[in-house]
């Protein structure tokens, strides 16, 4: 398609875009009495207006059944998880038996080490991804210390090559097999959150199984933005966080995928709890733990169904438009704004050096943009004039436009924004 840098040419694309009508689902903050143009979907999804309803309905039948809604509610407490297997399943490309929701993300990934982590004196070591999310960091280095290895020994990262701001495939392969039978996991961020990359999941998996590793994926800023197949894939376990493109609000519960290939070994070792347990049986107080089938049976605690609603609102809007919709949408509409950009930066002395890879496999809705010769002040900037953005120095904004909620209107009013604080600044 041959984009244009025109208001009429953006109003054309929103006329035609079947999801377009979604924006009217979302409550979007205000600035100068007008709607924001969110790009921090990568952050903080906004909130779904049906939300609402669905956490009302459980405040109800606190107020009215107490005690007696965890069987009698409309939605059973009890087994009010189990409503996420089917519509999850489809987002994280799954068996409804092999995801689960409980906790929170780094929470999870650390019960999921308990199973998959299993070091010995001569196959010890993690790779992981350089500049992986601070929280991932700091895991993996309690992790090993917790099992008396020294970060510096155990923990590799494959990095960057100089003057580049991706890593190579090639790069991730090779050094699997360096590390060849020392590797006893592989657990990367499927996205990584700074650039924007999206890794070769199926590639990577294969080739840490053919190293004798189990391979796990930290899905934060891949759940509900990227096609996943992790059944397919082979995947051992995954986890995500659903605040970001799931919109579920802040801080708040993460889903789980375990393969089911893993759900028959009662070998395989891992944190126990009540709500675990056998749920046909659970309400019997047995003193031996008899874990439910799937993924359900690493789940711990008694599950906080007030968090839970607003997750569950937003996987039956995902459920009702589908990934492959939303993909169409988010490379249509990360393309635009990638000519956007570029077409600003013909009209402005400051260079825009977008770090997210330029391939549409690598890279879903994020464009991380250096803003070269610009500095926190045009982020400021940014944000006065009703473009929530993100910073991350020296001198990053993240732009995620979500297809949910963002048009392309806002594509073009974004570039018409940021082009306004570039030449005000030097015309002072």
């Amino acid at each position: 398609m041959t984009f244009e840098n025109t208001l009429e040419f953006a109003k054309k694309l929103d006329s035609q875009d079947q999801l377009h009508k979604y924006q009217d689902e979302f409550i979007f903050p205000q600035v100068k009495g007008k709607k924001v143009i969110y790009f921090t979907g990568n952050s903080l999804g906004l909130q779904p207006k049906r939300t609402k309803a669905y956490v009302d309905e459980v405040m109800n039948d606190w107020a009215n059944l107490a005690v007696e809604g965890h069987f009698y509610s409309e939605k059973p407490w009890w087994d009010y998880h189990e409503r996420f297997a089917n519509p999850l399943s489809k987002i994280v490309g799954a068996l409804p038996s092999e995801v689960t929701v409980m906790n929170t993300l780094t929470v999870n990934l650390h019960l999921l080490m308990v199973s998959f982590y299993r070091p010995t004196k001569t196959r010890y070591k993690i790779i992981c991804e350089e500049k992986a999310f601070p929280s991932d960091q700091y895991m993996f280095q309690s992790q090993v210390h917790f099992h008396r290895y020294k970060p510096e020994d155990a923990i590799i990262e494959i990095k960057r090559r100089e003057g580049e701001h991706n890593i190579r495939l090639e790069d991730v392969l090779a050094k699997i097999e360096e590390v060849g039978e020392e590797l006893a996991l592989v657990l990367i961020g499927g996205v990584n959150y700074y650039t924007g990359q999206v890794f070769d999941m199926k590639t990577i998996t294969a080739a840490g199984h053919k190293a004798g590793a189990y391979v796990g994926w930290d899905l934060a800023h891949a759940a509900g933005n990227v096609k996943l197949e992790l059944h397919n894939w082979d995947i051992d376990f995954a986890a995500w966080c659903s605040y970001k493109y799931m919109n579920s609000g802040p801080g708040n519960a993460s889903g789980c995928f375990i393969h089911e290939k893993h759900h028959n070994n009662s070998e395989l070792p891992r944190f126990a709890g009540w709500w675990g347990h056998n749920k046909e049986r659970r309400f019997k107080m047995e003193p031996t733990f008899d874990p439910v089938h799937g993924a359900d049976g690493w789940q711990i605690s008694n599950l906080p169904v007030l968090s839970l609603a607003p997750y569950l609102a937003s996987v039956d809007m995902f459920d009702e438009i589908g990934m492959d919709a939303l993909i169409q949408k988010r490379d249509l509409i990360t393309s635009y704004l990638e000519f956007i950009l570029h077409e600003i930066d013909k009209e402005v002395d400051s260079s825009f050096e977008i770090i997210t890879p330029s391939d549409p496999a690598e890279r879903a809705s994020q464009l991380s943009v250096l803003l070269h010769g610009e500095g926190r002040s045009l982020f400021d900037y940014l944000m006065k004039n009703g473009v929530i953005t993100d910073w991350r120095e020296p001198n990053v904004i993240r732009l995620a436009p979500v297809p949910l909620y963002t048009s392309f209107e806002d594509m073009y009013e974004f570039g018409q924004i940021l082009k306004a604080g570039i030449l005000g600044k030097a015309n002072l």
